[in-house]
């Protein structure tokens, strides 16, 4: 019941876009900060972005180079990642997570594919 579920991945030739959601189900986002990671395939997990709660402040890995916007609505208990020119680089499975005082939560993941 409580559970993080990511969506919008799929397949996408190289400088095209994907905006992947994160909603939760069963509790509300709104205290939290959400991050986005990242785990291609042989390779280490890595932190993609970060909102804080009110979406006020924002982070990115260095990798991203401002191609990656990520944004929440917390009326809609949402985290958005928009992804702009995509580069075959970034193919991995995406995850979201968020902290909580008491369970530390992640989704299931959704598969991105940057392909030419």
């Amino acid at each position: 019941q409580v559970q993080l579920v990511e969506s919008g991945g799929g397949l996408v030739q190289p400088g095209g876009s994907l905006r992947l959601s994160c909603v939760a189900s069963g509790f509300s986002l709104r205290p939290y900060a959400v991050s986005w990671y990242r785990q291609a395939a042989g390779k280490e997990r890595e932190l993609v972005a970060t909102i804080s709660n009110t979406g006020g402040s924002t982070d990115y890995a260095d990798s991203i180079k401002a191609r990656f916007i990520i944004s929440r609505d917390n009326d809609k208990n949402t985290v958005y990642l928009q992804m702009n020119s995509l580069e075959p680089e970034d193919t991995a499975m995406y995850y979201c997570n968020t902290q909580t005082w008491r369970f530390n939560y992640w989704g299931q993941g959704t598969q991105v594919t940057v392909s030419s």
